[in-house]
């Protein structure tokens, strides 16, 4: 098993960047970017932080703007706010050497067991083995398993099972070959299971159960939300916002923002609250969007605003079109602004 699908790694791995190298900074670079983000669009962000951040040193001296910045657009923006914290910790407690040990990994902000487990083996040979949702579906499908991954006894009997079949040396390779075989080979909706070095030993093949493998437990209803920005003019400049800490594009930058349970209309937000502080002048729809995350739909609606002066206070910030590139802000705001960059 082990040697067939180590064999079957290196005449099939793909040259990815982080493949090169055993450094476990870049290593942990590659595993936090790739968390619930295709290859493809990780290696851009790769080449891009590794060029910006080049150690743990430069990294545990950036500011949260520089590091969210360089985050834009890739999501779960709390991934990169711990890795600044878990910079600021190995240049503390460990000298600026980034840790290869596992029961040292595990402590820093942000690394789980899966990561923990993919730095130290790689970097260390330790006996680790890994479970990402490639590896749940490679033995899931191997061995007919129908405990669903998303359930602690799921997670709990996979985990079990892979470190039993972890072999004892060359612990680094194994991990890469079997999430690199789940990846590419083992596919999610179209596994190449004609050509599969293990379609003899897959019961889940032969029992012709491969399409309902792995199994899931269904998720709860995604939950809506209605967002309406305000792009508010002021001569030359507009208002943006910092987010909070406690919800989604944690500490990333917005337009005056109205949130609710339901659609609103133009006359509802002219006579809200929260509007009346602005003195508006006149309002006008520009654009309405949907955007999809993993447990919320959101429907957003932008509207040019004219005011007749800035409010004060509010944690507000002016700042001019070309000032834009400073700040990180949500995927759906970026598009707007590119989009509607020639009007504004």
């Amino acid at each position: 098993m082990t040697h067939k699908l180590i064999t079957w790694y290196h005449n099939n791995k793909r040259n990815l960047p982080w493949r090169n190298t055993k450094d476990p900074y870049s290593i942990w670079v590659s595993e936090i970017i790739l968390q619930q983000t295709q290859i493809k669009t990780g290696i851009d962000y790769y080449h891009r932080f590794i060029e910006q951040f080049p150690n743990i040193e430069s990294l545990s001296i950036a500011n949260e703007l520089e590091v969210l910045n360089m985050w834009q657009g890739l999501g779960y923006y709390n991934r990169a706010l711990n890795m600044l914290i878990a910079a600021q910790t190995v240049m503390k407690q460990y000298n600026g050497i980034f840790p290869v040990k596992y029961d040292d990994l595990i402590q820093l902000k942000g690394i789980g067991q899966y990561t923990a487990s993919a730095i130290s083996s790689i970097c260390a040979n330790e006996n680790k083995a890994v479970v990402d949702g490639n590896v749940y579906r490679f033995l899931s499908r191997l061995y007919n398993i129908a405990t669903p991954i998303n359930t602690s006894q799921g997670k709990k009997e996979f985990q079990k099972l892979a470190n039993k079949m972890l072999p004892s040396t060359n612990t680094g390779t194994y991990n890469q070959a079997i999430m690199e075989f789940g990846s590419i080979h083992c596919q999610k909706y179209m596994p190449k299971c004609n050509s599969c070095p293990f379609k003899i030993e897959c019961v889940s093949f032969n029992s012709g159960v491969i399409k309902i493998r792995p199994v899931k437990n269904k998720r709860t209803i995604l939950k809506t939300r209605y967002l309406d920005y305000f792009f508010i003019k002021y001569n030359r400049q507009f208002i943006i916002q910092q987010r909070g800490s406690n919800d989604i594009w944690k500490k990333l930058y917005e337009l005056p923002l109205i949130e609710s349970t339901k659609e609103i209309s133009k006359e509802q937000l002219i006579n809200h609250n929260y509007l009346k502080r602005f003195q508006i002048k006149h309002i006008k729809h520009i654009s309405s969007i949907k955007h999809k995350l993993t447990h919320q739909n959101l429907k957003i609606n932008f509207w040019e605003t004219w005011i007749k002066k800035f409010p004060l206070g509010n944690n507000f910030l002016k700042i001019t079109i070309d000032e834009i590139p400073k700040y990180p802000f949500p995927k759906p705001l970026k598009k707007y602004f590119d989009k509607e960059h020639a009007s504004i």
